[in-house]
């Protein structure tokens, strides 16, 4: 048998080095990828957004509700002109219900930040 000098080429093929894992087959997965696809696991976060954001605004109904309330039976229990009505609901009520919804909006946008720290996995 003759050796031949010549060089041989070897062709090696493996797999890329960079490639992109999928989050299901690595284990990983990424929250916004989850909901685009509306997926369960993508329904819970959304549906657990909406649930906080639900708490907040029946917690402030709530207060609101005992706040305003009872405004008619002490109208009804102390007679008078009228005076004590318009200075109660013009002026007593005006810095509550803004102190009320400047909590809201606040708290409306932390949960809304605590989800998208969540979601774009920061």
């Amino acid at each position: 048998m003759p050796q031949d000098h010549t060089e041989r080429r070897v062709v090696v093929t493996a797999p890329p080095r960079r490639t992109r894992r999928t989050h299901r087959a690595s284990g990983y997965y990424r929250p916004r990828t989850e909901i685009d696809e509306q997926t369960t696991l993508g329904h819970t976060y959304v549906r657990s957004l909406m649930r906080t954001q639900l708490r907040a605004a029946l917690t402030v109904f709530a207060i609101l509700g005992l706040l305003v309330g009872p405004l008619p039976l002490l109208f009804a229990a102390t007679p008078g002109t009228g005076r004590l009505e318009w200075a109660v609901l013009g002026f007593g009520l005006y810095l509550p219900l803004v102190l009320l919804a400047h909590w809201y909006v606040r708290r409306a946008e932390r949960n809304e930040r605590d989800f998208v720290r969540l979601v774009e996995d920061r």
